[in-house]
């Protein structure tokens, strides 16, 4: 069986590695259109800000190791379209600049996203930059750490603009921050978007929200990105107003899509056309809670749905269990986490819901230094089963945002949870940790 995997970062390597233990004998060859396999894109912030000065790493596994597992991976090798009847796709060896067709019996696809330019002036400046792979992310540390660079303008709120925004600041830049919705973090609470806007401002950095962005001009070394409520004067802006499925050369292959591009998998990761398999930020992904395809670009996720992709492509028939868009973010001091729905989800189904705030502490008075968390559950109004929850708090609010996403995934009610076995000891947690009282609350 001959097998070709386009996109070779978390899905791709994952199925090209599961498929290799099912079968042995498999003939499998990787195209990745970058220079970089199975690396951690969402390091990238955190090295370009010096938390981690060596890029090695990020990479999870080399060329080199992927060639000793007998997985051919061809870099730097770019497929401009897939003829799903004659079973090839058509590649393009952007070093040497030559182009070659190549047959499949089974195909996957994992070709990620790609940032999205906005269709504004001034967008595509030398002076703009994006962050979306590795090579990017080499480029912009190089370019961050340059002594000229003082003030860096980030449009986009959500959470590579948040991170970036402290990474930026932790090198010693001054930074400010340009939303054109009503918050950022919007993916959160309301309540929690104005808790991170709170310590991000703590920490230096301007915000500055309902300012979409008119243009961006260059003049000698001066950049100015002029908004709805002002300009901002900068040595460099970085562009992060969100991504789309890279999935622009598939569009006459009558593989269905979604409306943003995403391709659409059934729970087994099969496409709309045999023996093609998806996932990853290039397809949607089955929400476990409110049983419907959603757009989820999460690197868990992505590497989950890998994992089958490969398992299945190798004659099983794994489906996923599901996804409940489980995430968290690092603000400074402060840690974010949120699970399942958001209020916002469980109005457009039309949910029957009731919510509730509590503010509790990651353990008792009486051993040294409890940190406050702030949770908001949101709940069944007539079952209480649990539906969705945030957390935030300067320690180990993300464990619990962990511990909500087990509950839900589970079905549980906050009754249940509010009796759940939990561990206690003084420096861990109270008698009743605050996974119980928020629980317990939730009435």
């Amino acid at each position: 069986m001959k097998a070709i995997v386009i996109g070779g970062v978390a899905a791709g390597m994952s199925a090209a590695s599961k498929l290799r233990r099912v079968l042995p004998d498999a003939e499998i060859t990787v195209y990745e259109k970058g220079g970089y396999l199975s690396y951690g894109a969402c390091g990238l912030p955190y090295y370009i800000g010096d938390f981690n000065t060596d890029p090695g790493k990020l990479i999870a596994r080399t060329k080199e190791q992927f060639r000793e597992m007998n997985i051919d991976c061809r870099l730097h090798h770019e497929v401009l379209r897939v003829d799903t009847a004659a079973k090839k796709v058509r590649v393009k060896d952007l070093s040497a600049g030559t182009e070659f067709e190549d047959s499949y019996d089974r195909l996957m696809i994992a070709t990620g996203c790609n940032s999205v330019i906005p269709k504004l002036p001034g967008a595509d400046l030398p002076s703009v930059f994006y962050l979306r792979s590795m090579e990017d992310g080499l480029l912009l540390r190089e370019i961050a750490h340059v002594e000229a660079i003082r003030h860096v303008a980030v449009i986009g709120g959500g959470y590579i603009g948040v991170e970036m925004a402290e990474a930026l600041v932790h090198i010693g830049r001054e930074v400010t921050l340009i939303e054109a919705g009503d918050r950022i973090m919007n993916t959160f609470e309301p309540e929690f978007s104005e808790l991170a806007a709170q310590e991000l401002e703590r920490n230096g950095v301007r915000i500055m929200i309902q300012s979409p962005v008119t243009s961006i001009e260059e003049t000698g070394r001066s950049r100015l990105v002029r908004t709805a409520k002002g300009d901002v004067s900068c040595d460099i802006v970085i562009m992060a107003v969100g991504v789309i499925p890279a999935t622009g050369f598939l569009r006459e292959t009558g593989i269905r899509m979604a409306r943003n591009g995403a391709l659409l998998v059934d729970r087994e990761m099969r496409t709309s056309i045999g023996d093609i398999w998806a996932a990853g930020d290039c397809a949607v992904v089955y929400h476990r809670l409110m049983e419907e395809d959603y757009f989820i670009a999460l690197g868990t996720v992505a590497n989950k749905c890998g994992r089958i992709a490969g398992e299945n492509m190798a004659g099983g028939h794994t489906k996923f269990v599901g996804a409940l868009g489980t995430a968290a973010i690092k603000v400074f001091d402060m840690e974010f986490g949120r699970t399942g729905m958001a209020e916002r989800d469980a109005k457009r189904l039309g949910t029957d819901y009731r919510m509730k705030l509590v503010t509790a502490y990651d353990h008792p008075a009486y051993y040294p230094d409890p940190e406050k968390l702030v949770i908001k559950l949101i709940y069944d109004a007539r079952t209480r089963k649990l539906l969705g929850a945030n957390v935030c708090g300067k320690r180990n609010a993300v464990m619990r945002t962990d511990m909500f996403a087990i509950a839900i995934h589970a079905g549980m009610t906050t009754d249940e949870l509010g009796m759940v076995d939990l561990a206690y000891a003084p420096p861990f947690a109270s008698v009743w940790d605050a996974v119980h009282i928020a629980a317990n609350a939730a009435k």
